[in-house]
């Protein structure tokens, strides 16, 4: 996500960019496809609700002529308030984007050795070779890492609709119009699970075989997107209060929320796969056929992908970058995405454009300007850049309202809700203004 938005910002601007993909000629164990903006975690990005993190950003996002954002908005599938795409029509539309655009050089091979010049890494959680050697041995990526999971995917006519039933939480239905498809129904498929199966789903999860990290490598994991298992071992409820939450999900049959329940997200426009929504997994996949198969729905499921787990790498960002994210050992090299230590689609993307904007200003010349804090976008930055004090320990983020300045107490003195709408609004307010210093470009 950061290298597409990096490169499609800084050639809207007029640079020349060699963009080097080094698929298919090396694929990474969680890559499929040769395709750019490949999602392999989720198919979903959040909300699209300005009143959430999520929302907020893809707003500025939206507003800041964001490649990726644009290419989400067309290839939407239905997920209730969420942004959720088609995953092939959404990278073919990056592919495209920059295959096809004057001032981009599309180079697929892998990179050996650092061009001279100006050069934007980011290469994602899998850097490998001489840009992985670099980070691991000179950055500290051997101790600054966390395993991500990737939630399974299931062919649409193998789920047993007797047992399942079609809701968005709380009946609140996307916008999305598919042809052919019944309007009154919810975009997600839930599959129930009485209090005596759940039990022993969880127990099955407890015992099932799993793959575990290297003897060398301590098994962390990023806290917004655990595994069920490590889940499932915090209690035998927290499933039920995550992504096994009934809540919102009245059964047609009862008239009454069941006990547990699995979500299934569209994966694509044509509603022929559906993705475990928040089932990230490390069991082996003989152990998720079996396990998955003790909920009713799911008893006669053909996997299309398995559940599987990959090791994101990132770098004490306040530390080694400077302001326009360069490292301060190298200024020439920048670091945009997921290295710098944002965890997330959306959050990627919004600093693969904040690097590619400083880029462009040192470029030509310019002053800098950084995103202010007031906004979204501007938050992960500082968060990213900001120093740190004392024995504080540098850790990934997703985007959230813990990041923005808060709202005076003056303004809002107990006023909780219009403390929120107040930075909401400034938000937006300022992330319009920064865009336009910045200098906006067309969508494309």
């Amino acid at each position: 996500m950061a290298g597409c938005e990096a490169a499609f910002q800084l050639a809207e601007r007029g640079f020349r960019v060699a963009l080097v993909e080094q698929k298919p000629a090396a694929m990474s164990p969680a890559h499929q496809t040769p395709l750019l903006g490949e999602l392999v975690c989720s198919n979903s990005l959040r909300s699209n609700d300005v009143d959430t993190p999520a929302g907020l950003l893809k707003d500025e996002l939206r507003g800041a002529s964001s490649l990726v954002i644009a290419c989400a908005d067309r290839h939407r599938v239905p997920a209730g308030q969420a942004l959720a795409v088609e995953r092939f029509g959404f990278g073919r539309a990056i592919t495209v984007a920059l295959a096809l655009h004057p001032n981009i050089r599309l180079e697929r091979r892998p990179l050996e050795t650092l061009p001279a010049g100006p050069v934007i890494i980011a290469t994602g959680p899998l850097t490998g070779g001489p840009l992985g050697a670099l980070i691991r041995k000179q950055l500290g990526g051997d101790r600054m890492y966390f395993y991500d999971a990737i939630a399974p995917i299931v062919a649409a006519d193998s789920i047993d609709m007797d047992h399942a039933y079609r809701m968005s939480r709380w009946d609140k239905k996307s916008d999305v119009e598919i042809p052919g498809s019944d309007d009154s129904v919810g975009d997600y498929v839930n599959c129930p699970l009485d209090k005596e199966t759940y039990a022993a789903f969880i127990d099955a999860v407890l015992a099932g075989r799993k793959v575990t990290p290297h003897e060398f490598e301590e098994p962390r994991y990023f806290e917004s997107c655990l595994p069920i298992e490590v889940m499932a071992e915090r209690g035998v409820d927290t499933l039920r209060f995550g992504p096994m939450r009934p809540a919102g999900l009245t059964d047609p049959r009862t008239g009454r929320w069941p006990h547990a329940v699995i979500q299934l997200r569209p994966e694509n426009r044509y509603l022929t796969a559906y993705n475990l929504v928040g089932f990230q997994t490390r069991l082996a996949y003989p152990e998720q056929q079996r396990i998955f198969a003790m909920v009713p729905a799911l008893a006669g499921a053909e996997w299309l992908r398995f559940g599987s787990i990959h090791r994101n790498t990132y770098v004490d960002a306040p530390r080694v970058l400077g302001p326009s994210l360069e490292l301060k050992s190298e200024p020439r090299v920048r670091l945009a995405g997921l290295l710098t230590g944002v965890e997330g689609y959306i959050e990627s993307c919004a600093m693969g454009l904040v690097c590619a904007r400083l880029l462009a200003d040192e470029l030509a010349g310019r002053p800098l300007a950084p995103p202010p804090p007031t906004t979204m976008i501007g938050a992960l930055y500082h968060h990213i850049t900001a120093p740190r004090e004392g024995d504080y320990k540098y850790a990934p983020t997703n985007v959230n309202f813990g990041l923005l300045p808060p709202a005076t107490i003056k303004t809002h003195p107990k006023d909780k809700q219009g403390r929120r709408i107040f930075q909401i609004e400034r938000a937006m307010a300022d992330a319009a203004e920064w865009s336009a210093v910045t200098g906006t470009v067309g969508a494309p």
